[in-house]
């Protein structure tokens, strides 16, 4: 079975401490904790030393999704200096200034981007990134992905090109208005055409948001354990 969890802020926004404790109840190993709002940054990164992380095995941070150039550095900084042992997902929209993401290393997990966004979506994009950030690993968005190539072939492309940069994977349906959602039977079909790229020793993030009842964490592990079950395992090799 893959390492599947899930991002504290897909189950609960902010209340990070609530979605770590319906996690450890149920039993899962893996978890991203969420500060996708800049104003999420410095509460999450305060209650790290108060948190009991022991349950998991992979534990990884979102960086905020969005903020001004100006505050670039005091995010970099606040990273590195308050959770400097986890890995950090970053969007590619936010590295302002490459020079102050490199001291991260292999912690940086730049992610590829939906469509709205103005780099970052395609192999060639990420490329580009990845030459300025020599280190950096990646986080591989499923849904952002198929949302830009409905024909999953871009997908496949990134994973071909970055499969010994590959260290997350996101996982939701990502519809039109570059949402979040429960995954579909649809996505589901698309995801496994691409499954066999991703090894099964990565951890996969669902992103599904559930936090109004739109579906619930067991549904969706099982949608993202179907989803990229694999059929032919030597496309990872």
């Amino acid at each position: 079975m893959r390492p599947v969890g899930f991002s504290t802020g897909a189950l609960a926004r902010s209340d990070f401490r609530s979605a770590l404790l319906r996690l450890r109840d149920l039993g899962l190993e893996v978890v991203e904790l969420s500060a996708l709002r800049i104003e999420e940054l410095s509460p999450l990164l305060e209650a790290l030393p108060t948190l009991d992380l022991r349950s998991f095995r992979f534990i990884s941070i979102h960086a905020p999704s969005r903020f001004e150039k100006s505050a670039e550095e005091i995010v970099v900084k606040e990273l590195n200096s308050r959770a400097s042992e986890f890995p950090v997902v970053v969007h590619s929209d936010v590295l302002f200034t490459p020079d102050l993401w490199r001291h991260l290393g292999r912690r940086l997990l730049i992610e590829n981007m939906d469509k709205r966004k103005p780099g970052g979506r395609t192999a060639m994009e990420l490329r580009r990134l990845f030459d300025e950030l020599p280190e950096s690993l990646l986080c591989f968005d499923i849904g952002h992905a198929r949302q830009v190539d409905p024909s999953m072939t871009e997908a496949v492309l990134i994973l071909r090109e970055f499969k010994d940069r590959l260290a997350e994977v996101h996982i939701s349906e990502v519809n039109t208005s570059s949402r979040h959602d429960p995954i579909s039977t649809s996505a589901l079909q698309a995801f496994r055409s691409v499954a066999g790229y991703i090894p099964e020793h990565i951890p996969i993030i669902v992103e599904s948001l559930i936090d109004q009842g739109q579906s619930d964490i067991r549904t969706e592990i099982e949608s993202a354990q179907e989803a990229l079950r694999i059929d032919s395992p030597a496309l990872v090799a």
